[in-house]
């Protein structure tokens, strides 16, 4: 059994990863009734939460159902992550999580996520701060290193557990790398082997399929995996991840109704949570990925991103059952 503090997330959890504009509260539900045994929220900026920033409050926000569930922070000052720390207990999660990955420059260029791979004594007194502010079980999210010349994870991985993180979750990929190229998890079988460490090592990067997942338990060794940018349009893949564990055979996919379902779920979730308007449009971004490799799609796909009513995009759901098929989908 895999625990993060009194958490027990089963023999072996499969996590959904945070993501900006993707793993809200209505995204997260529906990865929560496909299978995922852990949520984190999108990441938080520090600063934005102590100034009381809409976007940052909000973000806050747990949906009943979709427990357990982690408030992922990010910030480059103690004080405010500290103090964010707080805030976020007060939303009663199961957890707060530290992002000390997030490769983009406003977020690097702030001293924040990825960055602080180059200054691992700061990264250890923030989390030490933040540590001591809450009662909660603090994990953290990370990468390898910078560069392939920083290779630093299995000390950030030991420095870290002595400040009392409770679990480290490691994306297989260096800060220079952002998303490009294949992830190396060959690193984190080391820390996962390392006799000092006694947290739990979650795997994170390119598990896009059941098959990967066994492998990548076999190979690597780790207590669980963390899966993002496979589950966007896919919240299946955490249910056909384990019935492929248990039984070694696929689950059918789903099918077109699945899909339909799901979309309409999704979308009538998002308006509720965020408003007509921005539920509309950014629900805009998911509909690709519900319906891909539908042959034929693209002008449904324009019809569905450029619809503003909500009725009639359930309506044009409904269309996209009744008048396409998924026979030609590899």
């Amino acid at each position: 059994m895999v625990r993060i503090g009194n958490i027990e997330l089963g023999d072996f959890p499969l996590l959904l990863a945070p993501m900006e504009d993707v793993s809200d509260p209505p995204f997260r539900v529906l990865c929560k009734q496909h299978g995922a045994d852990m949520m984190y929220t999108e990441f938080i900026s520090s600063e934005g939460l102590i100034r009381d920033a809409a976007k940052s409050v909000k973000k806050l926000d747990i949906f009943p159902g979709e427990r357990p569930v982690g408030i992922q922070l990010f910030g480059g000052a103690e004080e405010a992550m500290e103090e964010a720390a707080r805030i976020a207990a007060e939303a009663r999660p199961e957890l707060i999580d530290i992002n000390y990955g997030c490769p983009v420059k406003k977020v690097v260029s702030k001293g924040a996520g990825a960055c602080l791979l180059m200054d691992v004594p700061r990264m250890v007194r923030l989390t030490a701060a933040v540590v001591k502010a809450v009662d909660l079980p603090v994990t953290v999210k990370t990468r390898l290193g910078w560069d392939e010349n920083s290779l630093n994870i299995e000390e950030v991985a030991e420095r870290l557990q002595d400040v009392g993180i409770q679990a480290l979750s490691i994306h297989g990929r260096t800060r220079a790398q952002l998303y490009k190229g294949s992830a190396d998890w060959t690193l984190i079988r080391k820390v996962k082997e390392n006799p000092r460490i006694r947290i739990p090592i979650f795997g994170n990067g390119d598990v896009d399929s059941p098959e990967k997942a066994v492998e990548y338990r076999q190979r690597y060794g780790v207590d669980g995996i963390m899966i993002g940018r496979a589950s966007i349009g896919h919240p299946w893949i955490f249910n056909e991840i384990k019935h492929f564990m248990r039984t070694g055979e696929h689950l059918p996919g789903p099918t077109l109704a699945d899909r339909v379902k799901a979309a309409s779920e999704h979308l009538l979730a998002s308006i509720d949570w965020k408003g007509e308007y921005e539920g509309v449009v950014e629900m805009r971004r998911h509909y690709g990925n519900y319906f891909k490799g539908i042959p034929h799609f693209k002008e449904m796909r324009l019809r569905l991103c450029t619809e503003n009513d909500p009725a009639r995009l359930i309506a044009l759901l409904g269309e996209v059952q009744d008048s396409y098929s998924l026979e030609a989908v590899a």
